[in-house]
């Protein structure tokens, strides 16, 4: 996926007209596509208040420490 689909699809996720199984499916979808751990805690467990973009530049920059 392309930078600017996931933002689309971070977007998706924090819209609050979503049911609980399509956001699940979207996020499903988020951590299939980005190298962090835990992409959707980003998302939803973060103290700052980040936006689709950021949220999305923290997912892909993310390295596994060897």
């Amino acid at each position: 996926m392309s930078e600017k689909e996931l933002v689309e699809l971070v977007n998706k996720i924090c819209n609050p007209k979503l049911s609980d199984e399509e956001v699940s499916e979207y996020i499903e979808i988020f951590e299939n596509n980005v190298p962090h751990p835990a992409p959707s805690d980003l998302i939803f467990l973060n103290d700052e208040d980040l936006s689709p973009v950021e949220v999305v530049e923290i997912a892909l920059a993310y390295k596994e420490e060897t």
